[in-house]
């Protein structure tokens, strides 16, 4: 999808995915992302689970509070999200409850998706009202961030596993999942 996108949306991936290659400099899982709302950044977020040990700092979070330090809650209304990673069921489920306009994402997120991979939480219509989702923007690099994180070893598992022999995976698959576009 990265080549049929405007350069609006491209450009406001590249900074999430700017912010997710932080996040992987830090040692977390790099998801990161930005609330843009008429054009201008207004937030940005990246995971920050490891480093704090609360499961609840991911990116999406980060970028909110960073935001409501300087506007309203009402402006989420008429601000868009990209984020490298599909929002989890967490956030997305924050995400409705914020009312955000729009969300735009990077790959899916087959574990814990929360907008069409498992859980299609930003359309339940019993729930506060609906956003539309568009993923694969940039799928490929947001892969790949998360593919040079998990080949890493992590002093911090329960039970950490060795990782020495393994080895980063470049290649694609021609049809990958998670380029869909999931609305109302």
């Amino acid at each position: 999808m990265a080549n049929h996108i405007d350069s609006r949306h491209a450009y406001f991936m590249k900074q999430a995915l700017i912010m997710g290659e932080k996040a992987l400099e830090t040692g977390e899982t790099p998801v990161g992302c930005v609330l843009v709302h008429n054009d201008v950044i207004v937030g940005s977020g990246m995971n920050d689970t490891n480093k704090s040990m609360n499961g609840t700092r991911h990116a999406e979070f980060i970028a909110i509070e960073e935001m409501l330090e300087k506007y309203p809650r009402s402006l989420l209304h008429s601000t868009d999200l990209y984020v490298t990673v599909e929002p989890c069921v967490m956030c997305a489920s924050a995400l409705r409850q914020y009312q955000i306009r729009t969300v735009y994402f990077g790959c899916g997120n087959d574990r814990f998706g929360g907008t069409g991979s498992i859980l299609s939480l930003h359309s339940d219509s019993s729930i506060d009202p609906p956003y539309p989702v568009h993923g694969g923007i940039f799928q490929e690099e947001a892969i790949m961030l998360l593919r040079r994180f998990y080949i890493q070893e992590n002093e911090n598992a329960p039970k950490p596993r060795p990782k020495k022999n393994r080895e980063l995976k470049t290649s694609f698959e021609t049809s990958v999942s998670g380029s869909q576009t999931h609305t109302q």
